[in-house]
C-alpha cells in the first residue's frame, strides 16, 4: 500500500516530495514513486453553493425569501480547478492508497480546504488519515511533522470551527447584503447617480468600515484648543536646557480655573503674567498678585530665589532624582506586528506584507506566517541555536549571530518572556529558520527588507536590555516649580541590531550635547542656576490620528482598540476582529469595493463617500454589525468551538437566532427618507460630491 501526501499548493508538495526523497515521475497533478504519491490542491478546490442551487427561485432577490437559513449546506467544486479536483479525488480513493497524510497549511483555513475535498470526494472512513502539523517548510520540520502526525479526527473541533466560520460569513453576507440592498440600494444609487448598487456587508468587513468612518468623523468634529506653556532656559555648560513650569501642589496657580492643564494656560495673557512674575524681582512679584489664584496664600519667605550678579533670575535645584531604566528587546513578530512595522517602515500594505512573508515561508526562510503568537515554544527554544547558526551565512548578520553563539546567551532563553507555551495556540512567532538562504539573492528589494526586519527582531532577543540613565530635576523659582528631564543611553544592549538599523525613534534622539548631559548629572540639591530667560510656547490639542494600514491591523487584533504599547497589547491579548490570516484580505476587499481609500505612499486609510453612506445604512438598520466588541465575540466563540468548550450546535443556534431577528427587524423599517439627511451630511466633506437624484422621492421597496 502507498502513502498519499496532499498539500495545499504545488510548490509545497514539491518540498514534501524533496524531503521524503520521492524521486518518482512527475505526472499531471501529482508525483508518484514506488511507495508514495504526492499531490496538491491549488488553494480551495471546493466552495459553498449559491442559494439558487438550493432552489432556482432564490436567484431572484426578494424580501419574501429572507432569511435564508438552510438546514443542510451544499458545496460544489470550483469550476476553474475541477480538473485538479478530479485528480485528487481519484488518488484519495485509489485502492492501493493506505494512509493519507494531510499536509495543507497548519491552521483553520488549511484544515477547511482538506475537509471540503475529503467530503466532496467521499473518501471512506476506513482509510487511515493523518494530520501533519508543521511550523516551517524545512526538510527537518517536514519529516518531524510526518513522523508525529496525529489522527485526523483529533482536529475535528478545529474543523467544526472552520466550517462554522465559513457558514457564518456566508449566511451574514447573503442575508444582510440582500435585505439591505433590497431596502436601500435605490436610495444610495440615486444619490450617487449610479445605475445600480449592491450593498455589500459582512461580519468583519462592515465592522472595520465602521472603525474607519467613526475615526474620520471624530477628526471632523474635533475642535482644536490652544494652550500656552511657560518654559525657562536654564544656563548650564556653555548652553541652556529647557525646564517646564507646572502648577503642582504649592503653586499659586494650583487648581486654578485659568489653566488648561497643569502645564498650560487657556489664554496667552495669563501665561505672560506668570512669565513676568518668574522673570521679576521679589518686590515686583509681591506687587503683582492681583490676578493670581490663591494670592493670599503666598509664602513671602519662600519668594525671592533672587538674581545672579549679572541680573539674571536664579532657580534653586530643589530635587535631583537619578535612576537606571532597562528596556528589553520587544517580543517576536506575529503577523499583525510585522504588518504594522512594514506599513510604517516600508509603506507597504498588510496584503503585500503577507504575500512577501508567505513567499519567504515557501522558500523555507521563515516559519509559518499566519500566527497570532509573539513567543517561542519550549521545544523550539531547545533547538534555537540551529536557527542562529544558519544566520551566520548572511554577511550583515554574521557578527551578531557569532557573538550570540560564542556568549551562549541563547542557552537561557527558555526562562525569559520570549518563551511561553501558554501563549501559543496553533503556531509560535515568525522567526527565521536559518535555512533557504540560497534563495536570498532572488528576492526583490522589499522582500529582502522584510526578511531583514524579521531576522533582526529575532536576534535581538538574545542580547541584553538597553540601559538608560535617567535624571529628573525639580527647580524652584519664587515658590513656583519647573521640571526638566534627561535621558542618557548608558549601554545600547540590543538596540544596534534593531532600532538603530531603521532610524532612531523620536524618544531615542539626543536632545542635548554630551557635555550638557554630563554637567546635568553632576547637579546637586541646593545649587542655584541662572535663567537666560523665560519663553511662552503655544500649543494646541491634536485630533485623533487616521488609521494607517498597519495601525488598523493592530486595532483589529485588539477588538477595535488601537493600543500601540506592545506590553499592554500582550496583557489584553484575546479575541480580535478577524484572524491573522484574514485581516489583510478584509482591508483589500473594502478598498476594492470603493468603500475605503488607501493612500499607497503613506498607507493612510480614509472612507469614501460611498463607504460613509453604506455605514449610515447599516447604522440605521443592523447597527450591531458595526460593533467591534460583538464582532470580536463571534471570533472568540469560534475559538471556543476549536477548543471543544462550545459545540457546533450551540454556535449555530445563536447564529441563526441573530440573523433571524435582525432580518425581521429590517423588514419593518421605513427610514429611507431619514437616510437622505445623513447622506447630505457626509457629502459636504468631499470635494466632488456625486451627482444627486434631483430631489426624486426614494422608492419604497
Amino acid at each position: 500500500m502507498k502513502n498519499l501526501y496532499i498539500a495545499e499548493k504545488p510548490s509545497v508538495a514539491k518540498e514534501f516530495a524533496k524531503a521524503l526523497k520521492i524521486n518518482g515521475g512527475s505526472k499531471n497533478g501529482y508525483i508518484e514513486s514506488e511507495n508514495s504519491v504526492v499531490t496538491w490542491c491549488v488553494g480551495h478546490l471546493v466552495t459553498m453553493s449559491y442559494p439558487e442551487v438550493y432552489d432556482p427561485a432564490l436567484k431572484k432577490w426578494s424580501l419574501d425569501t429572507l432569511p435564508f437559513l438552510p438546514k443542510e449546506f451544499k458545496y460544489e467544486v470550483i469550476d476553474g480547478v475541477s480538473k485538479q479536483f478530479e485528480i485528487v479525488k481519484g488518488l484519495l480513493n485509489r485502492e492501493d492508497v493506505g494512509c493519507i497524510y494531510i499536509c495543507t497549511d497548519s491552521g483553520r483555513e488549511g484544515e477547511y480546504i482538506y475537509r471540503l475535498v475529503d467530503q466532496m470526494a467521499q473518501v471512506p472512513d476506513t482509510k487511515q488519515k493523518k494530520r501533519v502539523w508543521i511550523d516551517s517548510q524545512t526538510e527537518e520540520e517536514i519529516l518531524r511533522g510526518i513522523r508525529e502526525a496525529k489522527d485526523m479526527h483529533e482536529y475535528d473541533n478545529l474543523s467544526d470551527a472552520a466550517y462554522l466560520r465559513a457558514i457564518e460569513d456566508y449566511l451574514m453576507g447573503i442575508n444582510f447584503s440582500r435585505i439591505l440592498t433590497l431596502k436601500y440600494s435605490y436610495s444610495v444609487k440615486t444619490y450617487l447617480g449610479r445605475d445600480k448598487c449592491v450593498i455589500s456587508v459582512g461580519r468583519v468587513m462592515t465592522c472595520v468600515l465602521g472603525m474607519i468612518v467613526r475615526r474620520e468623523r471624530e477628526i471632523r468634529q474635533f475642535v482644536k484648543t490652544p494652550f500656552y506653556r511657560v518654559v525657562g532656559n536654564i544656563a548650564l555648560a556653555d548652553g541652556t536646557f529647557e525646564a517646564e513650569w507646572k502648577a503642582v501642589e504649592g503653586s499659586r496657580y494650583y487648581n486654578s480655573s485659568l489653566l488648561y492643564k497643569e502645564n498650560g494656560f487657556k489664554e496667552e495673557k495669563d501665561a505672560k503674567h506668570l512669565m513676568e512674575e518668574l522673570s521679576g524681582k521679589y518686590e515686583e512679584l509681591v506687587g503683582n498678585t492681583g490676578n493670581v489664584a490663591n494670592a493670599a496664600d503666598i509664602d513671602l519667605k519662600n519668594i525671592g530665589t533672587g538674581v545672579s550678579e549679572n541680573g539674571l533670575p536664579l532657580v534653586l535645584v530643589e530635587k535631583v532624582e537619578k535612576k537606571k531604566e532597562n528596556k528589553n528587546a520587544p517580543l517576536l513578530y506575529n503577523l499583525a506586528e510585522l504588518q504594522n512595522d512594514c506599513s510604517r517602515l516600508f509603506k507597504i500594505s498588510p496584503d503585500q506584507t503577507l504575500q512577501i512573508v508567505q513567499e519567504l515561508y515557501e522558500k523555507k526562510m521563515v516559519t509559518y506566517p499566519r500566527t497570532d503568537a509573539r513567543v517561542l515554544s519550549t521545544a523550539v527554544s531547545k533547538e534555537i541555536y540551529k536557527n542562529i547558526s544558519g544566520l551566520k551565512n548572511i554577511p550583515s548578520m554574521k557578527g551578531f549571530a557569532e557573538q550570540i553563539l560564542q556568549s551562549g546567551s541563547y542557552k537561557g532563553i527558555a526562562k525569559t518572556r520570549y518563551v511561553n507555551d501558554k501563549q501559543i495556540t496553533d503556531h509560535y512567532a515568525i522567526i527565521p529558520t536559518g535555512q533557504g538562504l540560497n534563495a536570498f539573492g532572488s528576492l526583490h528589494d522589499t522582500a529582502k527588507k522584510v526578511y531583514e526586519v524579521i531576522v533582526r527582531r529575532f536576534l535581538s532577543i538574545f542580547y541584553p536590555p538597553a540601559v538608560y540613565q535617567k535624571l529628573a530635576l525639580t527647580l524652584d523659582r519664587n515658590g513656583e516649580k519647573l521640571f526638566a528631564n534627561f535621558k542618557v543611553l548608558a549601554d545600547p544592549g540590543y538596540l544596534p541590531i534593531t532600532v538603530y538599523s531603521f532610524g532612531k525613534p523620536k524618544d531615542e534622539e539626543e536632545k542635548y550635547s554630551k557635555e550638557m548631559v554630563e554637567a546635568a548629572m553632576q547637579l546637586k540639591k541646593g545649587m542655584k542656576l541662572s535663567v537666560n530667560g523665560f519663553d511662552i510656547k503655544e500649543g494646541e490639542t491634536s485630533p485623533p490620528k487616521r488609521y494607517s494600514s498597519g495601525t488598523l491591523i493592530l486595532a483589529m487584533e485588539n477588538a477595535g482598540q488601537l493600543i500601540e504599547d506592545e506590553e499592554l497589547r500582550a496583557q489584553i491579548k484575546g479575541s480580535g476582529i478577524g484572524t491573522s490570516a484574514t485581516r489583510a484580505e478584509i482591508i483589500k476587499k473594502l478598498v476594492n469595493n470603493k468603500y475605503l481609500d488607501l493612500n499607497k505612499k503613506t498607507q493612510i486609510i480614509t472612507p469614501t463617500l460611498m463607504g460613509e453612506m453604506i455605514h449610515d445604512v447599516v447604522a440605521s438598520s443592523i447597527k450591531s454589525l458595526l460593533n467591534p466588541e460583538l464582532t470580536a465575540s463571534w471570533e472568540k466563540g469560534l475559538s471556543y468551538v476549536a477548543e471543544g468548550s462550545v459545540s457546533k450546535e450551540e454556535y449555530m443556534k445563536k447564529l441563526e437566532d441573530f440573523i433571524q431577528k435582525r432580518t425581521d427587524a429590517v423588514k419593518g423599517l421605513n427610514n429611507q427618507y431619514q437616510l437622505r439627511t445623513y447622506f447630505d451630511y457626509a457629502a459636504q466633506f468631499y470635494k466632488q460630491p456625486a451627482k444627486k437624484s434631483g430631489g426624486k422621492k426614494t422608492e419604497k421597496k
